[in-house]
């Protein structure tokens, strides 16, 4: 790919266009990785929710409630639970709240380190700095458009 490095085309340049081309490359090419290891990137958020709670795992409204900001995914969780269960990798106790199996939890690590070498894959080349400012730019495009955007 050939980058542009005339700062005033670079201006003129459409936000929406480029927005949209990062998050499906970065998305489709974490999305290849998990799937390495039989793991949509739902999956992975649901698991992640379970092994990084410091309750005793999560309900499926709690797991929910948190991930439901991620692409506007809500409701669209119930399957990938579902699923997560028929694969025997969480399990659901007397309390109805979700835990990781021990394959699950085998799974989650490995999948964790997977998500750190494609972050690291990501970022080559980018300094913290320019990442923080990056989404500082992006933060205040969304508000100036009235947007809304979450993530902790």
């Amino acid at each position: 790919m050939k980058y542009s490095h005339n700062d005033t085309e670079l201006a003129q340049q459409p936000i929406g266009y480029w927005a949209w081309a990062a998050s499906d490359a970065v998305v489709t090419y974490i999305r290849a990785g998990l799937s390495r290891f039989g793991i949509t990137q739902p999956q992975w958020w649901v698991m992640a929710q379970i092994a990084n709670t410091e309750t005793d795992g999560r309900t499926r409204e709690e797991a929910t409630a948190v991930l439901q900001g991620y692409l506007a995914i809500g409701d669209a969780l119930a399957p990938e639970i579902d699923s997560l269960l028929d694969q025997g990798l969480i399990t659901l106790d007397a309390d109805k709240r979700l835990h990781l199996t021990t394959d699950g939890a085998d799974r989650y690590r490995q999948c964790a380190e997977l998500q750190m070498s494609i972050r690291a894959k990501v970022h080559e080349g980018i300094t913290d700095e320019e990442y923080v400012r990056t989404l500082k730019v992006l933060q205040r495009m969304i508000h100036n458009a009235n947007g809304k955007a979450w993530h902790h």
